[in-house]
C-alpha cells in the first residue's frame, strides 16, 4: 500500500518540534523515543506499519488545541488515534507525522436522564458508555464488536455501527453534538443536547469523516431506556443463498429485529470450537434478537418463525431463558476472535441492499474458488453489512496481494449491486484507491473541497480516504527551517 514519502524538513526538525510540543505538554504526555512510538505504528490493520514521528497523548481539549496549533505552524501532519482498532488503516502513521492519541480523555462530563444525553471525553470506550448509565437502567445503542476496546472518538470517525444498529442506528443516529479542534487550533462546539441544529448539518458531515476534518475531543451521545425484554432466535440452514434469502423475506414483511446476524460454515465451526456455544454445524446461521414487552416479543417472533420454516431449516431454537439467550450471543460476539486463532484474515465491510444477499453470498463463494483463498462469513445481516473474512497466509510470499486483490473485486461487487464500498469500518487506506469505482471525478471533488476548507493545508490524517493520486498535489510543504 503506497504512502506519501515523508517531508525531509519535518524529519530534520523533530528535536525543535519536540521541544516546542514540550512546552505545552505534561512530561509523560510526549512520547519522543523511537521504541516507544513504535506502540503506534499500526492499528488492526496489521499488515501495514510505520512507526511515527512523535505521538502525544493529552488529557483535555484545551492541551489538543496546543498540539494542533503548533503542528499547524510547522506544518507537521497529525494523525488522530482513538483506540488502535481500526480494521482499515485508519490511524496508520507516516514517517513524519505525529500521532494525537485521544485515550487518556475518558471522563464522564455529563449525564442527563430526563433529556436522555450523556456527554464524554472521545478516549472513552464504547462499552463503558453503557456503563456509566446502566444503574439507571440505560444504555448506549451503537454496539460494534470491538466496543470492549474502541473508543468513541473511533466510532465518530467511522460512523460505526454494531449487531443492534438495524433498529437503533450507527453512530450518527445517537451522537448529538461534538467539541472539535481544527488544524489550527480552534475549537468549536457543534450540535449539543438538541434534536436537530439550525443551518448546515456539519455534524452529519463530521461524523464518518475520518479524522480529515478536525479532532473530535468531546462529544453528546443519545442514551435510551433499556427495552422491557429481548429474546433470541437460532436458525440454521443447509445453504448460505436460503440464509439470504430468509433474511430478505423478514425484512419485505415489515418486522424491524434489534439484530439480524449472519454466520457461514467455516465461521460456526471456528465459534464452535472457541466458545462452545452449541451452535448446529449447518451450512449458515442466523441470529434473530427482537425486543419488546413478552406480548411483542412473541408476536414478532411468530411471524419470523413463519418466514424461516416457509425456507426448511436444519435447526430452529428460540431461547428459554437468559442463560441460553447468552449462549445464542457467545459464539457470534466471539467471532473475529475465534477466526483468528485459526488463520491470518483480512476483515471487509462492503454493504449491500438485502435483497442482494442471496446473488452476493453466491458471488464469494465462487470468487473464493477463483482466487484459491477460504472465505468465512459474518456479518451484521439485517442492513446488509457484509463482513467478508478472507483467510491467508501472512508468511507465503504473494499471499496477502492476492488477498487484497480478491477483496477489491468483493468490494467492487457491492458497489455494483447498488450498495458501498463500507459501512461502519470506514475507508482509510484499504479502500482509498476504489473510491473512484463508487464515486465519479465530480462527486470525489465535491468531498475534496470540502476538506480544504476544514484543512487547507491538508495536514489531518494524511494519505486516508482519497487516492494519493488526487490528493497529493493539494498537500503544503512544511515551512522551510528558521
Amino acid at each position: 500500500m503506497e504512502m506519501p514519502a515523508p517531508d525531509p524538513k519535518v524529519l530534520s526538525r523533530k528535536a525543535h518540534l519536540a521541544a516546542r510540543l514540550a512546552k505545552v505538554l505534561p512530561a509523560d504526555a510526549l512520547i519522543t523515543e523511537e521504541a516507544e512510538t513504535r506502540a503506534y505504528e499500526c492499528d488492526a490493520l496489521t499488515a501495514y506499519k510505520c512507526p511515527p514521528l512523535l505521538a502525544v497523548l493529552p488529557r483535555s481539549t484545551a492541551e489538543v488545541s496546543e498540539v494542533l496549533r503548533i503542528c499547524h505552524e510547522e506544518g507537521v501532519p497529525v494523525v488522530p488515534r482513538g483506540s488502535g482498532t481500526s480494521l482499515a488503516g485508519g490511524a496508520l502513521p507516516t514517517a513524519d507525522c505525529v500521532i494525537l492519541g485521544v485515550a487518556r480523555m475518558n471522563d464522564v462530563l455529563e449525564t442527563d436522564y430526563e433529556n436522555r444525553i450523556i456527554r464524554v471525553q472521545t478516549g472513552r470506550t464504547n462499552l463503558s458508555v453503557s456503563g456509566a448509565v446502566e444503574e439507571e437502567d440505560f444504555f448506549y445503542a451503537p454496539d460494534p464488536s470491538s466496543q470492549l476496546a474502541c473508543a468513541i472518538a473511533g466510532n465518530i470517525a467511522m460512523n460505526s455501527g454494531g449487531a443492534h444498529c438495524l433498529k437503533y442506528g450507527v453512530t450518527t443516529n445517537n451522537l448529538m453534538g461534538v467539541t472539535m479542534v481544527m488544524m489550527d487550533g480552534t475549537v468549536v462546539e457543534i450540535g449539543g443536547a438538541h434534536l436537530d441544529a439550525g443551518g448546515l448539518d456539519l455534524l452529519g458531515v463530521i461524523c464518518g469523516s475520518e479524522g480529515q476534518l478536525g479532532v473530535v475531543t468531546e462529544a453528546t451521545l443519545r442514551i435510551l431506556h433499556k427495552p422491557e425484554g429481548a429474546r433470541p432466535v437460532l436458525i440454521g440452514y443447509d445453504s448460505n443463498e436460503v440464509a439470504g434469502a430468509c433474511v430478505s423475506d423478514i425484512i419485505k414483511a415489515g418486522v424491524l429485529p434489534v439484530a439480524i446476524e449472519f454466520m457461514d460454515r467455516p465461521c460456526i465451526e471456528a465459534c464452535e470450537a472457541f466458545a462452545k456455544a452449541g451452535y448446529p454445524m449447518c451450512e449458515a446461521l442466523l441470529i434473530i434478537e427482537v425486543e419488546g414487552s413478552d406480548a411483542e416479543i412473541d408476536a414478532q417472533l411468530k411471524v419470523i418463525k413463519d418466514i424461516a420454516q416457509s425456507h426448511n431449516p436444519v435447526e430452529l431454537r428460540e431461547a428459554t431463558d437468559a442463560d441460553e439467550a447468552a449462549r445464542i450471543w457467545l459464539g457470534r460476539k466471539s467471532a473475529f476472535g475465534a477466526m483468528g486463532q485459526i488463520n491470518d484474515y483480512m476483515c471487509l465491510d462492503g454493504t449491500i441492499p438485502v435483497s442482494s444477499l442471496p446473488y452476493v453470498l453466491r458471488r464469494i463463494g465462487e470468487m473464493s474458488k477463483e482466487f484459491g483463498l477460504a472465505v468465512a462469513n459474518v456479518f451484521h445481516a439485517g442492513d446488509g453489512n457484509m463482513h467478508p473474512l478472507i483467510l491467508f497466509d501472512a508468511n507465503k510470499p504473494g499471499d496477502l496481494e492476492l488477498c487484497e486483490e480478491f477483496g477489491a473485486e468483493v468490494l467492487k461487487l457491492c458497489v455494483e449491486v447498488g450498495g458501498c464500498l463500507t459501512g461502519e469500518h470506514g475507508v482509510g487506506i484499504e479502500k482509498r484507491d476504489l473510491m473512484l469505482h463508487q464515486y465519479s471525478g465530480d462527486d470525489l471533488e465535491a468531498q475534496l473541497k470540502v476538506k480544504d476548507v476544514f484543512d487547507p493545508q491538508w495536514l489531518l490524517n494524511p494519505a486516508k480516504v482519497f487516492p494519493l493520486s488526487v490528493t497529493e498535489s493539494r498537500r503544503t510543504p512544511a515551512l522551510a527551517a528558521e
